[in-house]
């Protein structure tokens, strides 16, 4: 168990969420953001899978073949895409992706980009949220909008850092 490192880890990667939010204008959600990992669902399993390297989720999964930890992280939290995973209205009411209001779209990148240098320190570039992105994109269930514009800030990044991106984001994305 390492209940400490754990709320650390936490706390460090809350405090990079909320800078990057503040950044582009998200203060409520920079404030509130990720604050179920406090709830004991969340934070007793990642005290107990801590590794510090990765996310305790991963390590959970291994054991159990499952992480109820993120299960019910995800099902608090708008950030993340599984939040919007739904039943399809029409057809064969196959399971897809529903369009993701702009802002949790924003919040999601600030969660990668916060995930990617919490984990991977000063190995860190703007380029390790689209790599981390593009390694699962394929079984990701996205709304089309939401893939187009997530897919268009990660690559942004990549290409031309946090502040055009940031710049973008608050004139072109959530201020529109």
């Amino acid at each position: 168990m390492h209940p400490w490192a754990h709320f650390r880890t936490i706390c460090h990667h809350k405090r990079l969420v909320l800078h990057h939010c503040f950044q582009v204008g998200l203060y409520w959600q920079g404030l509130t953001h990720d604050l179920s990992k406090f709830s004991p669902v969340e934070f007793w399993p990642g005290a107990k899978y801590y590794q510090g390297t990765r996310s305790p989720n991963e390590a959970e999964r291994e054991d159990k073949g499952y992480s109820a930890a993120w299960l019910h992280h995800k099902g608090r939290n708008r950030h993340h895409l599984e939040y919007w995973i739904d039943y399809q209205p029409k057809g064969d009411h196959a399971m897809d992706g529903t369009r993701m209001p702009e802002k949790y779209v924003v919040e999601m990148l600030c969660d990668r980009m916060a995930a990617s240098k919490t984990y991977l320190r000063d190995a860190y570039t703007d380029r390790a949220p689209y790599d981390y992105y593009m390694h699962s994109r394929s079984h990701y269930l996205l709304h089309p909008d939401t893939q187009v514009l997530l897919e268009k800030l990660l690559t942004m990044l990549k290409d031309e850092g946090e502040e055009k991106t940031f710049a973008y984001i608050r004139k072109n994305v959530l201020h529109k």
